[in-house]
């Protein structure tokens, strides 16, 4: 059986070791063809790690590609322009995959239907607080990873596949069944290349800080495509989930880290869902992250609450100012300065002719 090509993307920012131990995983893989991609947005990595990069690198282990800003979407977008594979994957910079994970990813495309693949993500926090996994065990197997069947989840409800409301009831880290979901995890998910180049999709550099939501706003625009996506656990990583670098804030309770997050969510919905849809999800969305109640489990202090409030009202006020710019500025900042920086790399080279 041919095997495509895999192109591994993984932006990095901010980390040294846990970087180092995911480019040691991927190194592993059992999968005969597949290329690793690093988009590295670190101003200074630690001698050992930049070392061991330039090492990979003069190796042709990896291709390892520096820029001087930070944006998540932006390093995605960035990747792709440079990967050859069929299949495109994006990966976390603090994940530990098992050496089966690409081959898997890659089963699933003898599907002409299916145009991406979300891999099962085994949470740390999430899979700790139930006492399913710690860090130092060996990696846990897809069919067995929590031993309490009180935890696993063969269907997800309907609501997982509502728009509006589906990111309160998608849940890929409990459910042991492979299905049709409208979403992926950001830190592992693939794609058909065709899904870049025929269709022209692109992420957008418009969600900002920790970008969440932005692999959930490319996702809502791919089913215009017609392909679907699915879930399958044997596709399957644990995301570390390391509290310093990555794609956030260093503090989640930062000024700035609280109106990108409700910025983004809503940003998500104007451009994506229907009025009844955006109704259910900014409902939910109050109801989770600005009182607290479950999932969210958040303060119940009045004081707390309305400094949420207001967060969220400055949030809808921010999404909505993002899109009247887009009128005459699409937001494709990092895909405009590549374009730009690539056509005068042309020019010089001709002129050197």
């Amino acid at each position: 059986m041919q095997c495509p090509l895999i192109s591994v993307i993984i932006p990095t920012y901010g980390r040294e070791e846990p970087l180092r131990d995911t480019l040691e995983d991927v190194l592993k893989q059992d999968y005969p063809a597949f290329e690793i991609l690093v988009v590295d947005q670190t101003p200074t990595h630690q001698p050992q790690t930049q070392a061991y990069l330039e090492q990979l690198a003069d190796e042709g282990k990896i291709f390892w590609f520096r820029v001087d800003w930070a944006s998540l979407p932006g390093a995605r977008n960035y990747g792709v322009r440079r990967a050859s594979g069929e299949i495109v994957l994006f990966i976390d910079d603090d994940v530990q995959m098992p050496a089966g994970c690409l081959k898997a990813h890659a089963g699933n495309y003898h599907c002409e239907d299916i145009g991406a693949v979300a891999g099962r993500v085994f949470d740390r926090m999430k899979l700790t607080e139930k006492g399913d996994w710690q860090v130092g065990k060996p990696l846990p197997d897809s069919q067995s990873s929590t031993p309490n069947p009180e935890f696993q989840i063969e269907d997800l409800p309907p609501e997982a596949m509502d728009a509006g409301i589906a990111w309160y009831y998608i849940d890929l880290v409990h459910t042991v069944k492979p299905q049709h979901v409208i979403s992926a995890r950001g830190c592992n998910m693939s794609f058909r290349r065709e899904i870049f180049t025929k269709y022209g999709l692109q992420f957008d550099e418009r969600f900002r800080g920790s970008a969440v939501r932005e692999e959930s706003d490319f996702c809502l625009r791919l089913r215009g495509t017609g392909y679907q996506i699915w879930y399958d656990p044997d596709a399957y990583l644990v995301h570390l989930g390391e509290e310093t670098g990555g794609c956030h804030d260093i503090s989640t309770r930062s000024l700035q880290y609280q109106l990108t997050f409700y910025h983004n969510h809503f940003l998500m919905g104007l451009k994506n869902l229907t009025v009844r849809e955006q109704l259910r999800l900014y409902s939910r969305l109050f109801d989770c992250h600005v009182l607290g109640h479950p999932p969210c489990y958040k303060s119940g202090s009045p004081i707390k609450i309305i400094s949420r409030a207001g967060f969220y009202i400055l949030g809808f006020l921010n999404a909505q100012a993002t899109l009247i710019q887009s009128i005459w500025d699409t937001g494709q900042v990092y895909t405009q300065q590549d374009a730009n920086y690539s056509k005068r790399q042309r020019a010089e080279g001709r002129r050197l002719l």
